[in-house]
Protein backbone atom coordinates (compact mmCIF):
# COMPACT_ATOMS: atom_id res chain seq x y z
CA UNK A 1 0.00 0.00 0.00
CA UNK A 2 1.43 3.41 -0.91
CA UNK A 3 2.25 5.92 1.80
CA UNK A 4 -0.59 8.25 0.82
CA UNK A 5 -3.10 5.42 1.30
CA UNK A 6 -1.91 4.91 4.86
CA UNK A 7 -2.09 8.66 5.40
CA UNK A 8 -5.69 8.84 4.11
CA UNK A 9 -6.76 5.93 6.32
CA UNK A 10 -5.13 7.61 9.32
CA UNK A 11 -6.82 10.95 8.64
CA UNK A 12 -10.18 9.22 8.10
CA UNK A 13 -9.84 7.32 11.37
CA UNK A 14 -8.92 10.53 13.18
CA UNK A 15 -11.97 12.38 11.84
CA UNK A 16 -14.29 9.46 12.59
CA UNK A 17 -12.92 9.21 16.14
CA UNK A 18 -13.37 12.95 16.73
CA UNK A 19 -17.00 12.88 15.54
CA UNK A 20 -17.83 9.79 17.59
CA UNK A 21 -16.11 11.26 20.65
CA UNK A 22 -18.09 14.48 20.34
CA UNK A 23 -21.45 12.67 20.29
CA UNK A 24 -20.47 10.39 23.16
CA UNK A 25 -19.38 13.40 25.23
CA UNK A 26 -22.65 15.25 24.55
CA UNK A 27 -24.72 12.22 25.55
CA UNK A 28 -22.65 11.74 28.73
CA UNK A 29 -22.99 15.41 29.69
CA UNK A 30 -26.78 15.43 29.19
CA UNK A 31 -27.15 12.31 31.36
CA UNK A 32 -24.90 13.85 34.02
CA UNK A 33 -26.97 17.04 34.08
CA UNK A 34 -30.21 15.04 34.50
CA UNK A 35 -28.79 13.10 37.45
CA UNK A 36 -27.06 16.12 39.05
CA UNK A 37 -29.05 19.26 38.33
CA UNK A 38 -27.08 22.45 38.88
CA UNK A 39 -30.00 24.19 40.62
CA UNK A 40 -31.72 22.55 43.58
CA UNK A 41 -34.47 23.77 45.88
CA UNK A 42 -31.87 24.75 48.46
CA UNK A 43 -30.07 26.90 45.90
CA UNK A 44 -33.35 28.64 45.02
CA UNK A 45 -34.05 29.33 48.71
CA UNK A 46 -30.56 30.78 49.23
CA UNK A 47 -30.86 32.99 46.15
CA UNK A 48 -34.25 34.33 47.27
CA UNK A 49 -32.92 35.04 50.76
CA UNK A 50 -29.98 36.93 49.26
CA UNK A 51 -32.48 39.07 47.35
CA UNK A 52 -34.15 39.95 50.65
CA UNK A 53 -37.19 37.69 50.27
CA UNK A 54 -38.32 34.93 52.58
CA UNK A 55 -39.50 32.24 50.15
CA UNK A 56 -42.53 30.12 50.85
CA UNK A 57 -42.53 26.46 49.85
CA UNK A 58 -45.03 27.25 47.09
CA UNK A 59 -42.73 29.88 45.57
CA UNK A 60 -39.77 27.50 45.64
CA UNK A 61 -41.82 24.78 43.93
CA UNK A 62 -43.01 27.27 41.28
CA UNK A 63 -39.44 28.30 40.50
CA UNK A 64 -38.30 24.66 40.26
CA UNK A 65 -41.27 23.80 38.00
CA UNK A 66 -40.42 26.76 35.78
CA UNK A 67 -36.78 25.68 35.52
CA UNK A 68 -37.73 22.08 34.68
CA UNK A 69 -40.24 23.24 32.07
CA UNK A 70 -37.62 25.43 30.38
CA UNK A 71 -35.11 22.56 30.29
CA UNK A 72 -37.39 20.36 28.21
Amino acid sequence: MPWWGVLLIGIGALILGAVAGFFIAVKYFKNYQKKNPPITEDVVRIMMRQMGRTPSEKQVRQVMASIQQNNK
